[in-house]
């Protein structure tokens, strides 16, 4: 296992917890200024009620839409990649921005699975490191494919480093301000493998926060997984999946505005309004 010099040499752990603040009573909790926090508590309150009516998919209804996706709609898979990646980065700016985070650098580890999800762990941390944090990689099962060579060449080049093997879970809690785990989507079935099946040990042990592409890497699609891996931050990919309804951590986006209105009609998703121009939105 790597030892801390081996990484970067970072001493104190130190956690993201945002304080506490105090609460009206009868109000909400977001502190004075009564009539613009309000609003905002009322624009929470909002989402929540449409995170209520927003469906969770299950898996094979979340295939078929790539399916349609790619064929009928014409996107590439790197694509929805890069879209998927870049919502992945924001939504983490959002949750854990960077002058909130407690140590003396903005570390970061994203741990990439084989498939498409690690495919979207490598576009975020590229994204990550573009807005100022400073991500590592673990890749340790790389497809031999063009698609997922030219992302690892892009990180290269982005100057991230990448482990050759996992860190010990007190390692990781001394380096790393957050882990980002991009190693199992909505595609998973069946054991996990190794060296999967270890590095998901060490992430039950850590005590920094884990967020999770899609999927929180090791649960089933539909029932999740009780005795599992727990992450603070759950970033849900074009629609929720059926687990998520699951997830207990304080964290939940929604990524991915790129759904076609005739797609989102065919399959009744009901995807809120996202804000602005912004392309992820907190459920």
């Amino acid at each position: 296992m790597l030892g801390v010099r081996a990484l970067f040499g970072i001493g104190f752990l130190v956690t993201s917890r945002a304080t506490a603040v105090l609460a009206r009573t009868g109000t909400c909790p977001l502190a004075a200024a009564a009539s613009s926090h309000q609003t905002q508590c009322l624009s929470r309150r909002h989402t929540s009620t449409m995170a209520q009516t927003i469906k969770y998919l299950g898996q094979e209804e979340a295939q078929h839409i790539d399916e349609e996706l790619f064929s009928e709609y014409g996107f590439s898979v790197d694509q929805l990649m890069e879209l998927a990646g870049l919502s992945c980065a924001t939504a983490v700016t959002r949750a854990y921005p960077a002058s909130s985070l407690l140590k003396a650098r903005p570390t970061l580890l994203v741990i990439c699975g084989p498939g498409n999800n690690g495919g979207d762990g490598l576009v975020c941390a590229r994204h990550l490191k573009l807005f100022g944090y400073e991500p590592t990689i673990l890749y340790p099962k790389r497809p031999n494919k063009p698609l997922f060579q030219g992302l690892t060449t892009q990180c290269e080049k982005m100057e991230i480093p990448f482990l050759t093997e996992m860190p010990e879970a007190k390692v990781i809690d001394e380096a790393y301000n957050l882990v980002i785990d991009a190693i199992f989507g909505f595609s998973f079935k069946g054991a996990v493998r190794e060296p999967f099946g270890s590095i998901l040990d060490v992430l039950k042990k850590t005590t920094v926060p884990v967020a999770s592409i899609d999927i929180p890497s090791g649960w089933d699609v539909e029932q999740g997984s009780a005795d599992g891996l727990q992450p603070d931050m759950l970033i849900s990919l074009t629609a929720p999946k059926k687990s998520a309804s699951l997830f207990r951590g304080r964290y939940h986006f929604l990524g991915g505005r790129f759904v076609p209105p005739a797609l989102e009609r065919k399959y009744q998703l009901n995807l809120p309004r996202y804000p602005d121009t912004d392309c992820v939105l907190q459920l």
